[in-house]
């Protein structure tokens, strides 16, 4: 792969366009054409499909027959199955930085050597900055003097858009992505084998996915490209949890309607508020222990908040009458919200004082509100009883809001 060296690199930079005229990359190409380059990779803003190009299949130094890509070229590229779409012009406005909406829309130009990926050499993929659709791999970068990011070919050929460029007088390949619309540069017959091309491109239009963050970033189909590179696993998004622990009957009943609400992740049914310890259902039948049965319900309180449970809660009991829900009777079948926190205390009287201002009811709710203790685990064939036994004992409804 022909390159220039650093020096040749570090004594372009600062040279006006017209200084630069008068050099070219391949010491090949005539004055006109450089210029054409210099004068921007911008185009104009009327496009029209390019006819089809013969590419070489050496570099501009040794020319060669042109001939038209071949069907190994096409076989090497991977087809992007991840649907991409081009932003409303609001939300490009908001995301892109004036540079990046400028080249892009208005096919503007950066400045050469100075820009953000001309001089990058570490290992990844560029992708289209506006739609994120895959362009170039670093595999193909190279070096070609301009100051600016130049590749030998696209890594996903679907991507890429030729389009006839006649702004300023001359007749150029211009570069766009083919979901986002966005324009990229441009593409010339001077480049480095195998290709003999180089696509010539503004920082602006891409943004760069380290080889060892493809996966992270859903880009992990292209991971093979990089066989040494260790992956970062994308971090599990950290799920909120809170608890809250609902007793108002049969737990049987209430447990079948609680574990369908969305936003509860899991849920138990046991004993709570007694001081019994390690009681078992015989123990707690008897009213002497001082439990009832309860619901512990795991939600996430970003998809369900406590305030949001408890409405649920107070819809699928009736919280007016004193240990008894319909045919269960005794202090096991209270109506009572035991609370893990100061929190929950102020919530769930908040929400209890709106129960009894609703009118709903007829009688005053009775439901207790006191502080969470040791909640006891009920025997395995009480967990998800209905589940099991979908024709079983349920005196519990989920009544209108």
């Amino acid at each position: 792969m022909s390159q220039h060296s650093p020096r040749a690199q570090s004594s372009l930079r600062g040279y006006s366009a017209a200084q630069l005229v008068l050099w070219s990359p391949s010491r090949l190409l005539s004055p006109l054409f450089f210029v054409a380059l210099l004068l921007g990779l911008g185009c104009s803003p009327t496009h029209a499909e390019a006819p089809a190009r013969a590419t070489p299949g050496q570099p501009a130094a040794t020319p060669q027959p042109a001939k038209k890509d071949s069907p190994a070229n096409v076989k090497e590229t991977r087809v992007t199955q991840k649907p991409y779409t081009k932003p409303s012009p609001d939300e490009l406005k908001r995301t892109l930085t004036p540079q990046q909406y400028e080249v892009t829309q208005n096919c503007g130009t950066e400045p050469p050597f100075r820009n953000a990926y001309w001089d990058n050499h570490a290992p990844g993929i560029y992708v289209d900055i506006t739609s994120g659709e895959p362009l170039f791999s670093s595999a193909d970068k190279f070096d070609s003097g301009t100051g600016w990011p130049s590749f030998t070919k696209p890594l996903e050929v679907a991507n890429v858009v030729e389009r006839s460029d006649t702004s300023h007088g001359m007749r150029r390949v211009e570069i766009r992505s083919k979901h986002g619309d966005a324009h990229l540069g441009h593409v010339f017959e001077d480049g480095p084998a195998p290709t003999g091309q180089r696509f010539c491109m503004n920082s602006a239009s891409l943004r760069f996915i380290p080889a060892d963050k493809l996966v992270e970033s859903g880009y992990g189909q292209y991971a093979q490209l990089f066989p040494n590179v260790k992956q970062s696993q994308p971090k599990a998004a950290a799920t909120s949890k809170e608890t809250a622990y609902l007793a108002g009957g049969c737990f049987w009943g209430m447990e079948n309607i609680i574990r369908k609400i969305p936003g509860v992740l899991e849920t138990e049914v046991g004993y709570a508020g007694g001081a019994f310890e390690s009681p078992s259902y015989e123990d707690v039948t008897t009213g002497r222990t001082g439990h009832a049965e309860t619901v512990r319900v795991v939600f996430d309180p970003k998809v369900l908040s406590y305030e949001a449970l408890l409405g649920y809660f107070f819809r699928m009991h009736d919280p007016t009458t004193l240990n008894r829900q319909e045919n269960d009777v005794g202090t096991q079948y209270r109506s009572a919200i035991f609370v893990a926190s100061d929190e929950q205390r102020k919530v769930a009287e908040a929400v209890k004082e709106k129960v009894n201002r609703s009118g709903k009811w007829k009688s005053p709710v009775v439901t207790q509100i006191v502080s969470a203790g040791q909640f006891w685990k009920a025997e395995d064939y009480h967990q998800d009883y209905l589940v099991h036994n979908p024709s079983g004992y349920n005196c519990h409804v989920l009544r209108p809001e």
